[in-house]
């Protein structure tokens, strides 16, 4: 409906490749989820490989089985979860976030109100829902 539910702008640890930070990130945002008591969830992101891992019943057995498994648990105990790929131009306002996390020494949260760092892209996206 547009409207921010909750946000959250998070450090994590150096990684050597896109897909396992995108695989990490999608875990986070599962346990955020959890833990914020949301129980209906929409997954986009803009990497395909992970997207696809994300959705495949088939057991992953690369190097990143083991976290696309524990992100397939926790997806398991939501009431309803979808997961989509979009373009990386649709995914402004985690950009935004995920820049920010870069300054961060400790996890931001925001419940109920929209994230300073990502106001921008926010309104761009709002634009663009009006439309």
């Amino acid at each position: 409906m547009g409207d921010v539910m909750a946000g959250l702008s998070a450090r994590g640890p150096y990684v050597e490749s896109s897909e396992k930070a995108k695989v990490l990130t999608s875990q986070k945002a599962l346990e955020f989820a959890i833990d914020a008591g949301f129980m209906e969830l929409v997954v986009e992101g803009d990497n395909a490989t992970v997207m696809k891992s994300l959705l495949s019943p088939r057991v992953n057995r690369s190097r990143l089985g083991r976290i696309y498994e524990d992100v397939r648990t926790l997806a398991a105990g939501f009431r309803s979860l979808f997961i989509g790929c979009i373009k990386r131009s649709a995914n402004s306002v985690a950009h935004s976030l995920a820049c920010y996390a870069g300054q961060l020494d400790d996890e931001i949260v925001w419940l109920e109100e929209s994230p300073p760092p990502a106001l921008d892209a926010l309104y761009q996206d709002s634009i663009s829902l009006n439309e």
